[in-house]
């Protein structure tokens, strides 16, 4: 072999070896590429599953505030409620003790609601004794009614 054949050999095996580095270069970047794709997918969905867990957390958040402000409303309406309710019954307990003052001053209206009490309280016990409390003033009316009752 002559040097120009030797040279012509020496070329060609410096041009494969390049060609193999090229090639091994090429295979090089193309798998860092990819893994440099799956790595950042990878982050990506990382971070995508974080955001998920934290709009979750703030939405049951958000939830957890929203019933508790309901819970709270509803208690006021039964507080008002409970206290219209209150109102009323005192307002009726004040006009009934207004009004037993006057019917105590008629004489007739007073003692047939002696007598209906009497019967509906007794009716009502069902006990087979009772003890019936009520003012001096009516004591005698009490006594009449009572003795009208046992005699029918």
């Amino acid at each position: 072999m002559n040097d120009g054949d030797v040279a012509k050999q020496i070329e060609q095996m410096v041009r494969f070896i390049l060609q193999e580095a090229q090639e091994k270069a090429n295979e090089i970047s193309v798998s860092a590429e990819e893994e440099f794709n799956i790595e950042k997918l990878q982050l990506v969905e990382a971070e995508k599953k974080k955001i998920r867990q934290e709009y979750e957390r703030k939405e049951k958040q958000v939830e957890v505030r929203k019933k508790i402000e309901y819970s709270m409303q509803l208690n006021a309406s039964r507080i008002k409620v409970l206290q219209a309710q209150d109102d009323v019954g005192s307002s009726m307990k004040e006009a009934a003790s207004k009004e037993l003052l006057n019917v105590s001053q008629d004489h007739h209206l007073y003692k047939k609601l002696l007598k209906d009490l009497i019967v509906q309280s007794l009716l009502r016990l069902k006990e087979p004794s009772v003890l019936l409390r009520f003012r001096k003033a009516d004591q005698d009316l009490i006594r009449k009614q009572l003795c009208a009752q046992i005699a029918a």
